[in-house]
């Protein structure tokens, strides 16, 4: 799985420069069949950076630009009549890599047609079942400090994607580099020479090395206790899930793969935590105006919780 990455991230980095941990992050969700969110202030290139790590796959793209007028069936598909036989015609969703652009600007009602999408991999139309491409994941993006005319992801959708990823500013060296880049006119014109550098088998193959990870009772244990801390804080009005449970234990396989080892370590599970729990935390409203975030729950619960040795 380090191969993949080093490979992944070269070409990546063709037109997005320092933005390694967005990356990981990603290829983690990839390699356990989970969901992106992409969070940050516009121009981070998260768009762009969901376009080149789908070229490095070489796999099947679509793009959705959420927007308030769209519906469920613009999304999922409909039912259409050929050849006076009703038949149903596949939505965008059926891509491998799909990128939910602003996914925050379409009502709840069109929001929840991608839950059942990420959830089971699959669409149900007319009460029939349509399976989704595999491998399939769901990256969306969303602007964290416009709320005017969006409508916040529920917290149910929330808990179906693996990590939330704070998408920053880079550092001034990256920065300077990414004006070294090539362009026609303002478009990187370097997105044409990403290459693909990954097959579905491959893929395949990395999730079978993920899934036989070890891991020790005592790391499984700590898992469980991180989670469960996060729901005991002061500043936490609704803690993190059972199922945040889960996605942080699978999550530190992958990363353990990253670090080339075939067993988990707590530090895997400390790495990865804050982009598994940031988004399943809802903080009191008392806290939020003290200026304490989730990140800064979830460190607290991470020093609350002894590290086993």
């Amino acid at each position: 799985m380090r191969e993949l990455f080093d490979k992944i991230s070269a070409e990546i980095d063709k037109v997005v420069v320092g933005q390694d941990h967005v990356v990981r992050s990603t290829l983690v969700a990839l390699a356990v069949g989970g969901h992106v969110l992409l969070e940050g202030v516009p121009g981070t290139a998260k768009t762009l950076l969901a376009q080149a790590f789908a070229r490095t796959l070489g796999l099947d793209f679509g793009r959705i630009q959420f927007t308030p007028d769209m519906l469920p069936s613009d999304i999922t598909g409909t039912m259409t009549l050929r050849a006076a036989k009703l038949t149903f015609r596949p939505g965008p969703v059926f891509t491998n890599v799909l990128l939910a652009d602003e996914i925050n600007r379409t009502p709840p009602k069109t929001q929840s047609a991608l839950l059942e999408a990420m959830q089971e991999g699959r669409v149900t139309v007319e009460g029939e079942g349509h399976p989704l491409p595999d491998p399939f994941l769901v990256v969306a993006t969303q602007n964290p400090i416009e709320y005017e005319g969006t409508y916040p992801l529920p917290e149910a959708q929330l808990d179906r994607f693996l990590v939330k990823i704070d998408v920053g500013y880079p550092s001034e060296e990256s920065e300077v580099a990414m004006l070294a880049l090539a362009r026609n006119g303002i478009a990187p014109s370097t997105l044409d020479d990403v290459r693909s550098v990954a097959t579905a088998r491959e893929i395949a193959s990395v999730r079978k090395e993920v899934d036989a990870t070890l891991i020790a009772p005592e790391v499984a244990s700590y898992v469980a206790a991180v989670v469960r801390q996060t729901r005991t804080l002061p500043s936490v009005m609704l803690g993190a899930s059972p199922r945040a449970a889960v996605h942080l234990l699978v999550a530190s396989k992958a990363v353990a793969r990253l670090e080339e080892r075939d067993f988990v370590t707590p530090d895997d599970v400390i790495a990865i935590a804050p982009s598994v729990l940031r988004h399943r935390i809802i903080l009191r409203p008392e806290a939020e105006l003290e200026r304490v975030t989730p990140d800064d729950t979830v460190r607290a619960a991470i020093n609350a919780v002894p590290v086993p040795r």
